[in-house]
Parts: structure tokens; sequence; C-alpha cells
């Protein structure tokens, strides 16, 4: 499917669903995982019969799998999507050439992404140096292979330099902001027209919707797509009474997830799957780096969850 850049930016103005890849026995269920993304593409909320968007990316730990998994993850993924939605792929960009690899061979699959998510960049960095080789290497992908990227900030250092790159390569068409909401408003005075500023901390994202951000990132729309769906719908028409509400709904379980450096964000989404008891969707039974959660935290995602499974 092929978006020009003004349907990709308003394709964006969503809810980017971000399904956990589902693990077991230590292995990646393929088969797991497009139960979840049929889950999602046939419950679809969104108003205005919007397509879908859909991200492997955080929360399904891409830092991870093999770039071969990652291939077949993308693979699997757009062929349950078909053309009725929007697909988005998260690349590690450490080291570079393995991220340019990994798009070139994304891009030639029959469901290629539609957009990539650039991870944060980690190690040592000079902002010089940041700049340049993004720059660089944004207009390559978009030259050899029609690549529009995302850029998810991370490190507060980095705004001006990030504003700078979207608003002069062509191939970046906007970030994910994982700070605060504070800077929100910020960025998207600096960056204006040229892109656009995601919300990239979960379905709390009601003051960055009120700071001016297009479209939020949600990790729990795999067992919850009614809440992040709703959500948006509220924002969309700049109803934040009802999108606080939801949200507000939601809160206790994200909580759990964001608290302490975020070490449930995976594990608390696999334990609330399993115990919602849902047959449309599949956790696996945990994933790299993330078992299940203790006993007590086990507990108090039940009292989360309870009272909002109508959102499924």
């Amino acid at each position: 499917m092929s978006f020009t850049r003004t349907e990709l930016m308003d394709g964006l103005n969503s809810v980017t669903t971000i399904p956990l890849i589902p693990f077991r026995g230590g292995k990646i269920d393929f088969v797991a995982h497009a139960k979840n993304i049929t889950y999602l593409m046939e419950n679809n909320h969104l108003s205005d019969q919007r397509p879908r968007v859909i991200c492997i990316a955080g929360t399904s730990l891409i830092h991870h799998v093999s770039l071969e998994d990652q291939n077949e993850l993308i693979k699997v993924t757009g062929e349950v999507m078909g053309d009725k939605g929007v697909l988005l792929s998260a690349v590690v960009p450490n080291p570079l050439p393995e991220a340019e690899n990994l798009i070139a061979a994304q891009s030639m699959i029959s469901r290629a992404p539609d957009a990539y998510l650039i991870m944060p960049l980690g190690g040592v960095y000079s902002m010089e140096g940041f700049f340049e080789t993004f720059h660089t290497f944004g207009e390559k992908m978009m030259g050899n292979f029609n690549a529009r990227l995302l850029y998810y900030h991370r490190q507060s250092r980095d705004l001006e330099t990030v504003v700078r790159l979207v608003r002069e390569s062509a191939a970046f068409i906007g970030i994910k902001v994982g700070t605060q909401e504070n800077e929100v408003t910020g960025l998207c005075e600096s960056i204006g027209n040229q892109g656009m500023v995601i919300w990239g901390v979960g379905d709390r994202s009601t003051e960055a919707a009120r700071f001016g951000a297009r479209g939020h990132t949600s990790g729990i729309s795999v067992l919850f797509a009614r809440a992040g769906d709703l959500i948006n719908n509220a924002q969309r028409v700049g109803d934040f009474e009802t999108s606080q509400e939801i949200e507000n709904r939601i809160s206790a379980f994200e909580k759990i997830r964001f608290e302490n450096g975020r070490v449930y964000n995976y594990s608390a989404v696999v334990e609330a799957m399993i115990q919602s008891e849902f047959d449309d969707i599949d956790s696996g039974d945990g994933g790299p780096f993330n078992p299940r959660v203790p006993s007590e935290v086990a507990d108090r995602i039940q009292n989360a969850i309870e009272g909002i499974l109508d959102l499924h």
C-alpha cells in the first residue's frame, strides 16, 4: 500500500498500536502473533473508518530479536493487515549498517512497511554527529527504498537536534516523544508543518494532546483495543474531557507498566492477557529478560484490569 506524505501523516494522527511479541518456550510464536494482529484488525473502533496503525516496536521487545525474526514479524503482520492499515517497523540504529540492511530487506517484502520508527540512538555521540549521520542515513534510505522515517525522541538533550533533523530532512516526517509532556508544545511550534509530533508514552496521552501532540502510541491495545481508539477519537475532535475519562479508567494498569523505569512494560501486558482469559488473543509465556511477574504484582494487575475488561 502506498501513501502520500500527507496521507501518511493523517493516518498516523491516530493510536499507534504496539502489540507484544509472543514468545513460547523461548522462541517467537508467529502463529500467536498473527492471532494478535487479527484481533487488532477486527476490533477497529476508530472514527470515520480510519485505518488501524500497527507498529512492531517497543513493547514487542524489538531489541531482543534477530534481524531475521524481525523480518518474519513484519512479513506475518503485513500478510494479516493487507492494505487495510498502516504498518510501521521499528529499527534499532546500532550499528547503523545493520539498520540499513533491515530497511533494505523489509522494503522488498510484498507488504512492505509504510514507515520506519528509528529507535533511540545508544552509546556516546555528539550533536553534530547525530545530525550529520542521521541526515545522510535518511537521504540514503529515502532515495534507495522510498522509506519515510520517524525518530523516537528519548533524550531531552537531543531536542534541538531532533527538531533540526525533521525540519531539514525530507525523509523524517516526525518524531515520537518519549520524554515529558512539557516538551510537546515547543516541539510542535519548532517543527511546524515540516513534520508531526506523536506522543509515545502510552495511552496516558490527554495532556500531551492538549499541548498539540497528534496521536499517541499504545502498548495495551492488543488487550484493550477499544481504550486507545476511543481516546484518539475524542482527541481528534478536541474532546479532552472524554479522553481523560477513558484514560482515568486504565491509569492503574498503565501505572504498573511505567513505574520504576518501565520494568514491567512488557510482562504486565503478558500477565493481564493471561488473566483476562480472552481466547482471541495470545500472550505467549514471557519473553527474553521478561518472565512472568511476581505474585504481588500479578495481584495488582488483577485489581487494575477487573473493571476495564469491557474495553477489550
